[in-house]
């Protein structure tokens, strides 16, 4: 009798259910700037942060960004005249100091000199010629008086052309001053924003704190971004500005002495 095989009947087990694939890179639509908030993508850029900021946020927002523009204008403007202002005065130094005649120099120059070296001169040589062409420098007294009259007729232009290069400066100054402040201003009005909102919606979880404290903090940057600049360029273009004063008092000292000497020769 041949042996009888039983096959087992091996019954196979389910097979599992597939497992959704989850996509490692974002929708399309909310970018690596964007958080999931109630189903709804916040976006969390910079120019996101300025669109969903309280409007009070938003216009200490947009006071430190005109600023901070015409912060930056100033400086370049600033600069550039400086490093022009100091290209005449050389030049013209090195004329005055050459052997020309004043009156030539003077004659050259012409009554509306472009740079303020040459303001100083010419508002010295004027009075000088007025007074000599009048004859009223003949005495001791005469001659003195007109000496006080013209280091008084160049303090003047000195501080009338100082005037004019300092001009703006002190927006800078202002600047750099008062962008801490009313950016931390509109920190303070975001957080508050932020608290109510929480307070509302009685959810402290992260996504719904987040945007607005990041919105509140982001006045804060804006107004630091607006003050470092000007505090220092206001330091630089202050010294220079000094300096270049110092130059324009030395100028008239010693052109003062020269007419006085003048004076005494011509006596």
């Amino acid at each position: 009798m041949d042996p009888v095989i039983f096959l087992a009947q091996v019954t196979p087990a389910p097979a599992p259910a597939p497992v959704p694939s989850v996509p490692l890179t974002p929708p399309p639509g909310t970018g690596a700037a964007a958080t999931a908030f109630g189903g709804q993508a916040i976006d969390v850029s910079f120019v996101g942060m300025f669109m969903h900021a309280h409007i009070v946020v938003q216009i200490v927002m947009i006071m430190l960004l005109l600023a901070s523009v015409w912060c930056w204008a100033i400086i370049f403007e600033k600069t550039i005249r400086l490093r022009a202002l100091r290209k005449k005065a050389d030049e013209f130094e090195n004329t005055f100091w050459s052997g020309v005649s004043l009156d030539d120099l003077y004659d050259r120059v012409g009554a509306k000199p472009s740079d303020p070296l040459g303001s100083v001169f010419a508002s010295a040589m004027r009075e000088w010629r007025r007074t000599l062409s009048k004859g009223l420098a003949q005495s001791a007294a005469t001659r003195a008086n007109l000496r006080a009259r013209i280091e008084q007729v160049m303090t003047v232009t000195v501080q009338r052309e100082m005037e004019a290069i300092e001009k703006r400066m002190t927006f800078l100054a202002s600047t750099g001053a008062a962008a801490p402040f009313v950016g931390l201003f509109g920190t303070v009005w975001g957080i508050m924003t932020a608290f109510q909102g929480i307070a509302i919606s009685k959810n402290t979880s992260l996504a719904v704190v987040a945007p607005g404290i990041a919105e509140a903090l982001f006045a804060t940057a804006l107004g630091l971004v607006a003050a470092i600049p000007a505090v220092l360029a206001y330091n630089k273009i202050s010294s220079d500005i000094g300096r270049f004063g110092q130059r324009l008092e030395n100028f008239a000292v010693e052109f003062g002495t020269i007419l006085s000497r003048q004076l005494e020769e011509a006596a």
